[in-house]
């Protein structure tokens, strides 16, 4: 794959200065006067020559060149690319929480560990359990602190059990996570209905089961109605529920993991309560836990002490112990604490079924076009199958690409796997009708030129600035290292 000179290298020109850096105000000591020859630069670093003016266009024109939820509709299902309130922004950067340093005195951050704390308390509210850690900085990691936290437990027992059952349609996480954890992976069917098959979840259960990761609802945005036999079912057996939280942007406010039997759920702040998704910055995925296994959270621990101040507690002895330095992503908290004050407790519930709604609103609108192979009892995202149109020469990736060039990111496809030509799509509760509706019309389209005109499709996308490329050679011949 051909690497092209980054177009700040080519505006480069010897003697044009951007920037005015101070002098040095760092004394020399013995130690940099001690660094090793072959450490140090013997000519200076070949970078740009650029002025401000330049610099500042070269990187906003690079910002809209990306697709992201601030430019359109980003409809990425299981992800939840929903929008980020920009008041998030205007909290989380006050000097108060932007300018502290975690290793201050207690009583110098007493806001901060009052707002963890009242964050934590939201949380295991609105999830129905009982305490919550902060620390995982994402829903990966909340999944591995789980995973230990269930080890711990069954440990603390004298009971060496090692599988843990996961359904087909799992996130990939969930049996990276298990496999991490020490664990070995045991798959449950799916039935006829998009669900756990009960029969099939009978014959995998044993004494050796230390528990089970379900995410609810399900990737195929199914609820699963059954919960309350499977959790019966594993508990029966000594063993732990875990709820996968992808999906919580679907039962905030609706219904609620502990009452339906769950141990240990994770919550991703970055898909339910609007803070950032990703891209390589930071995420949070907190995990909260029934009674029984608070003993085993993460320290430190925030406690609010009878003058009302707040202190963080390492004293605990059946802990898995610190699982992130300090105390996980504080910016992110800052803002996932602001979206659930803005939206009080009506606001989530009305959170929730618009996004159940916008899901039943474009699946409607859709379902004489596409085959959707489980359309009854869906919630905030559905599966779509692009079987008639692979049928025309034309697959999922094809449809995929093409939505670029109506300005929208493509959906999730060929993911869950038990679905062939699978798009999975989540619109979210910030999108309007009429977004909604272009998103629709240009699926309509799309499957109109799977008939007309197949050519289109497989062209796609034509009007980003990268074409679509030979992916194959991008996968086997990779050069990503730009040489002056």
């Amino acid at each position: 794959m051909f690497v092209e000179t980054p177009i700040i290298f080519t505006k480069s020109k010897s003697g044009k200065k951007g920037y005015s850096l101070p002098k040095t105000d760092v004394p020399e000591t013995e130690l940099t006067q001690n660094i090793p020859k072959e450490l140090l630069r013997e000519t200076m670093a070949e970078l740009p020559e650029v002025s401000e003016p330049e610099i500042v266009r070269h990187f906003t024109n690079l910002s809209v060149k990306n697709h992201h939820v601030d430019r359109d509709f980003y409809p990425l299902g299981s992800c939840t690319m929903k929008y980020n309130p920009k008041i998030n922004e205007v909290t989380a950067s006050m000097p108060g929480f932007a300018h502290i340093h975690p290793l201050q005195n207690e009583d110098s951050v007493q806001g901060a560990l009052q707002l963890m704390y009242d964050l934590e308390k939201m949380l295991v509210e609105l999830t129905g359990m009982s305490r919550a850690t902060l620390q995982p900085s994402a829903g990966s990691q909340g999944e591995f602190v789980g995973i230990l936290m269930m080890k711990k437990y069954h440990d603390s027992n004298g009971e060496n059990r090692k599988i843990i059952i996961i359904p087909e349609t799992a996130h990939g996480t969930n049996p990276a996570s298990v496999i991490l954890g020490g664990y070995e992976t045991c798959q449950v069917k799916s039935d006829e209905r998009g669900r756990v098959d009960i029969e099939d979840l009978k014959s995998k259960l044993s004494t050796d089961v230390a528990g089970m990761m379900l995410t609810q609802p399900n990737t195929l945005g199914l609820f699963e109605d059954q919960i309350e036999t499977i959790t019966e079912l594993v508990h029966g057996v000594g063993g732990l529920m875990y709820m996968d939280g992808a999906n919580l942007n679907a039962l905030i406010g609706l219904a609620r993991p502990g009452d339906m039997g769950f141990d240990i759920t994770h919550i991703n702040l970055h898909k339910t309560f609007s803070t950032p998704h990703g891209g390589g910055g930071p995420g949070s995925g907190p995990i909260a836990v029934v009674e029984e296994l608070v003993p085993f959270l993460p320290v430190p621990m925030i406690q609010k002490r009878d003058d009302d101040s707040y202190y963080l507690e390492n004293e605990n002895p059946k802990s898995i112990g610190q699982i992130h330095s300090f105390y996980g992503n504080f910016g992110i908290l800052v803002r996932a604490y602001t979206y659930i004050l803005m939206m009080g407790k009506d606001g989530l519930i009305k959170m929730t079924k618009n996004a159940i709604i916008n899901a039943n609103y474009i699946k409607s609108k859709l379902q004489e076009k596409y085959q959707i192979p489980f359309p009854k009892g869906i919630l905030h995202e559905f599966v779509i199958s692009g079987t008639k149109q692979k049928e025309r020469g034309i697959k999922a990736l094809d449809i995929a690409k093409s939505l670029l060039d109506y300005g929208y990111h493509a959906p999730t496809i060929y993911f869950p796997m038990n679905v062939s030509e699978a798009m999975m799509i989540e619109p979210t509760e910030s999108e309007s009708k009429e977004t909604l509706d272009g998103f629709i019309e240009a699926m309509l389209e799309i499957d109109e030129n799977s008939i007309n005109n197949p050519t289109k499709l497989k062209n796609a996308p034509v009007n980003t600035v990268v074409s679509r490329m030979d992916e194959t050679k991008a996968n086997r011949d990779l050069n990503l290292r730009w040489k002056p």
